[in-house]
């Protein structure tokens, strides 16, 4: 049962992410015949904790409130990437867990659960921006960059800032029910599920090629992303055979040819669909997709959303 939810706090606790947690599960919303969670912040490092963005706060409850918690939610931080975390507090999210409760992290909150050993061996999120980082820092965790929230019960994880309101209305669906989740995220003003992954959000910028010897010939794929070449045809840019050209490509990029110009495709589509309003079709055309259902077939398999829903995101429903 979702009954009694608690947030552990530490210094430098960002506003918003606390903020999704206290609105998901600590609004009295009874009138509406929802649910009323029994409610509470605690705090790692005592009464008096410092906010990001100037704020100060004034927290009743210690540690000792965890204990009760059927969910221990865990917001992000300033430093929280760097820093290190009071052993009471990840030893309390580990007795949780022993427990049956389940724990939830919003954003860089995710490197408190890698700290207690939560995520040794399970699927986890975080901004995209933190994703590598906590990868180097934990390599027992697998970290899944381009999604929303994992869910490996019990333990949830979010990616970047509102992707908390995800992971927390995602829990209350599977805990409580879609009827359930769905009037919170009314009241709330958002949708009670996003199409898509994370992967629409990640800035990706088109590639300035540094490798060695391929570079110029690199520079010309990019500039003719709407042209179909042929491995021979690009080694003979290159001056050199089809098999000393692939296996430099590979060394230089990690990818092959194909891969490589599908990303770039994919990336360039992404920058049409943002500040065009070219149709699909054209879009297509430019990029070397040839036509809208092509393009669609490999913009979802790579951002995770249709071009459609990408172009909505990030120009607003008229746009699309």
């Amino acid at each position: 049962m979702l009954q009694n939810v608690a947030v552990a706090l530490l210094d430098g606790v960002t506003p918003f992410e606390l903020g999704v947690v206290c609105e998901v599960f600590g609004t009295d919303r009874s009138d509406d015949g929802l649910p009323v969670y029994d409610f509470a912040v605690a705090s790692a490092e005592g009464p008096a904790l410092r906010m990001a963005s100037g704020l100060s706060l004034r927290v009743e409850h210690g540690l000792e409130r965890l204990e009760t918690a059927d969910l221990i939610a865990v917001p992000a931080g300033d430093g929280y990437s760097t820093r290190t975390f009071p052993p009471e507090l990840l030893e309390a999210l580990r007795r949780g867990v022993d427990r049956g409760a389940r724990v939830l992290s919003v954003c860089s909150g995710v490197f408190v659960l890698a700290a207690a050993g939560l995520l040794d061996d399970r699927r986890c999120t975080v901004h995209w921006k933190h994703a590598r980082e906590l990868a180097v820092r934990y390599p027992r965790v697998v970290v899944e960059p381009d999604v929303l929230y994992v869910d490996e019960d019990p333990v949830i994880t979010s990616a970047g800032t509102a992707a908390g309101i995800d992971a927390c209305l995602h829990l209350v669906r599977k805990e409580q029910g879609s009827e359930v989740a769905n009037k919170i995220a009314r009241r709330m003003v958002v949708p009670p599920h996003r199409d898509g992954g994370q992967a629409q959000y990640i800035e990706r910028p088109l590639p300035h090629s540094e490798a060695d010897t391929i570079g110029e010939v690199l520079a010309w794929m990019e500039r003719h992303l709407d042209e179909e070449v042929t491995v021979e045809q690009l080694a003979a840019r290159a001056l050199m055979s089809p098999r000393t050209f692939a296996r430099r490509f590979q060394q230089e990029t990690g990818t092959t040819p194909y891969r490589w110009v599908l990303r770039q495709r994919v990336l360039l589509a992404q920058r049409l669909l943002e500040a065009t309003d070219e149709t699909m079709d054209a879009i297509a055309g430019r990029t070397g997709f040839g036509n809208a259902a092509t393009l669609r077939h490999h913009f979802v398999r790579s951002v995770g959303t249709t071009p459609h829903a990408y172009r909505r995101t990030f120009r607003g429903p008229e746009a699309a």
